[in-house]
Parts: structure tokens; sequence; C-alpha cells
């Protein structure tokens, strides 16, 4: 039996993370989040396949982390009925140096590092590539 496994990602570049996070919602309100233990930052954007499931699905594989939806742009009216909330934040994907989406990095802000990072495809998959780095 082969101990390979295929994952979205390889290892993560280590970085330092934000233990913030500042924004928009998609009403335009300013939004200011606290990472309060292991975070999960989704980042979307309009019209993309692979980012559906975390704006509009259940995120109930992913109920052992804190998950942020966040997008560069507000999509305009496509997320009218999201069942996520989405924070608008460009700056902060910047900062975590997320360079497209659909991507999902995850952070432990008691270290203030990056633990792993890697493209979405649903729900499921994300939360098996993140279970072993939760287990810290």
């Amino acid at each position: 039996m082969s101990d390979f496994h295929v994952h979205s990602f390889d290892t993560p570049r280590d970085r330092p993370a934000p233990r913030t996070l500042s924004g928009r919602s998609l009403s335009g309100d300013e939004l200011t989040v606290d990472f309060v233990g292991p975070t999960l930052i989704v980042a979307v954007k309009p019209n993309c396949d692979g980012c559906r499931d975390f704006v509009y699905g259940d995120l109930r594989d992913l109920a052992n982390v804190q998950v942020i939806v966040v997008s560069a742009t507000p999509g305009d009216q496509e997320w009218n009925t999201t069942r996520q909330p989405i924070v608008v934040a460009p700056e902060f994907m910047d900062e975590l140096e997320i360079r497209s989406a659909p991507w999902y990095v995850l952070i432990d802000p008691a270290s203030s590092r990056v633990l792993g990072e890697g493209t979405l495809f649903n729900p499921a998959q994300v939360a098996s590539e993140i279970a072993s780095l939760l287990d810290l």
C-alpha cells in the first residue's frame, strides 16, 4: 500500500499571518474580525464554479474551524443570496499573499503563521486536507 496522497497544495510557503481581518460586508459596512483560533480563510471570486459550495453551500464539514469567506471584489448582484457572509478585503488578501481564487489559507493566530493552503474544490476536500493541521 502506498503512502502517496493527492492534495491540492504543495508545502505552504512559510510566512506570517495576521491576527485580524479588516474589510467590508457586501452592503458596504466596515468589518473587523479577530481570529480566536485556527481560522480558514476561503478566497472566492464571482462566476467561479469552485467557489459556489463555499458561498451558497453548507459548511458543516468545516465545523471544527472558524471559516471566513473573503473576496477582492463585491461580486455585483451575483452574491445577493449567499448562505455565507462574504468580506470584501483585497488588502487582507494581499497581506496574506493570496494571489488568486479559489484558494484557502489556514492560519494560526496564536503563532501568527500560515499552517496550510491550497485550491478549493469543495468543503469535504478542504476539511480532509486541513484535518491533520488542526491536531497540533
